[in-house]
């Protein structure tokens, strides 16, 4: 009893060193359970992935082969670590024969897409980036109907993954993501996803899977970093600030739409089985003694835009990739576009929803449907536009819609989800 005494009087004594000591001792506790769970959930991956490559295959079948497009520089430079630590030993295990092609500054990925040969899948390892320079460098390729039938597979890597909502469920953990995101690819379930054509006046044009945005929201969250200092506050803090350099913040822009298409019926996955001989021979019996008549040739009615002058503090032309197994009438995009009557207080508040989800819009925003649209900004406006979440220069410039145009690959979990919100 006595010891125990002396214990608490010494900690009474020293009892700011002995606060420091707790501190670090839960901390170190903390951190050391979080490497466990991490630990745990690799080796659960690993199982799994075991049992794919125990599968047998047939003597004339090979392994399936994958390009991995892997961006060194992602999350802050951990991405070739948390890539071969979590992600490369999945698919080794699963049988899968992977290149690992790594970038090596801005832009590259895009070049390395003109050179990459047949794959069995394309995988991204990165963030919105990487992502939206692989399609464009895959798009601009003259061969692109033959490689955009390419599976592909996204890890997200990033500090920006905002495709990854809509194929895997997300946690808070990021060995949990990036190990679900690879499994993801190995069980081979897909879905299709519509392709944002954006052409400028001067460059080559640039492919985006969620969108183009424009307008202050946009500008404030470029900003944002700058009042890293500020904490919480930050946010709130950048917005105000951009309303005392100027205000009202509202842009006039003209946007030209043309009107939506009828959605095609879906493919059907497999194809139908081979009439036998016998309908053949009737077939070319038939055509002979009556022949088809032939149609003349359709003739293309000229295209039958419709402006509309906008005034308004952001507007986003976004895919329906945020939910890609609804079924709809219309291939489409969707033209948002908030209105310019916000207060300052308002402002603020929308801020900062949007700095959260930016396809988030306001009740009294105006948004309509189109398969194609063109933006005509103001002279002199300047400014920078954000297709998927990377930054280019503000100038006029023509939207297309190709709708189903990739194929990625989604997790049954995910798909289930999304369709039980439609019901």
């Amino acid at each position: 009893m006595a010891r125990v005494v002396k214990v608490f009087r010494t900690l009474r004594n020293h009892w700011k060193k002995s606060t420091f000591a707790v501190c670090v001792l839960s901390y170190g506790g903390y951190w050391l359970y979080g490497k466990h769970c991490d630990s745990v959930l690799r080796t659960e991956a690993c199982l799994l992935a075991r049992e794919f490559g125990r599968q047998q295959i047939a003597p004339n079948e090979r392994l399936r082969k994958a390009t991995v497009i892997l961006n060194p520089a992602a999350c802050s430079g951990k991405a070739n670590n948390l890539f071969e630590n979590n992600a490369a030993p999945i698919l080794h295990l699963a049988g899968v024969e992977i290149t690992v092609v790594k970038t090596d500054y801005e832009g590259q990925a895009k070049k390395l897409m003109e050179f990459m040969e047949q794959t069995d899948m394309l995988i991204v390892a990165g963030g919105d980036g990487t992502l939206q320079e692989v399609i464009t460098g895959l798009l601009r390729r003259p061969d692109q109907d033959t490689f955009s039938n390419i599976p592909i597979g996204f890890i997200p890597l990033g500090s920006h993954n905002s495709l990854s909502p809509s194929l895997h469920l997300l946690s808070d953990n990021k060995v949990k993501d990036i190990t679900s995101a690879t499994l993801t690819i190995l069980k081979g379930d897909t879905v299709p996803l519509d392709v944002l054509q954006i052409n400028g006046e001067k460059e080559q044009p640039v492919f985006a899977l969620m969108g183009l945005r424009w307008g202050a929201f946009r500008d404030v969250a470029a900003k944002l970093s700058k009042y890293w200092y500020l904490g919480p506050m930050k946010t709130n803090a950048a917005h105000w600030f951009s309303t005392l350099r100027e205000w009202p913040l509202v842009r006039d822009i003209s946007v030209s739409c043309l009107a939506p298409n009828l959605r095609p019926p879906d493919l059907p996955l497999q194809k139908p089985p081979r009439p036998n001989v016998l309908y053949h021979i009737m077939r070319r019996l038939k055509n002979y003694w009556s022949p088809p008549v032939e149609e003349p040739p359709k003739v293309e009615e000229p295209e039958k835009w419709e402006e509309k002058q906008l005034s308004t503090l952001e507007l986003f032309v976004q895919t329906h990739n945020k939910n890609p197994v609804e079924r709809r009438i219309n291939d489409s995009l969707v033209v948002c576009a908030e209105p310019g009557d916000f207060t300052v207080g308002e402002f603020i508040t929308v801020g900062n929803d949007k700095v959260e989800d930016p396809s988030v819009f306001t009740k009294n925003s105006t948004q309509f449907e189109a398969s194609a649209c063109r933006l005509q900004l103001p002279e002199n406006s300047g400014g920078f536009f954000n297709i998927d979440n990377e930054e280019y220069e503000a100038m006029p410039v023509e939207i297309r819609l190709l709708p189903r145009k990739l194929r990625f690959f989604i997790t049954a979990e995910r798909r289930q989800q999304l369709q039980s919100l439609m019901q």
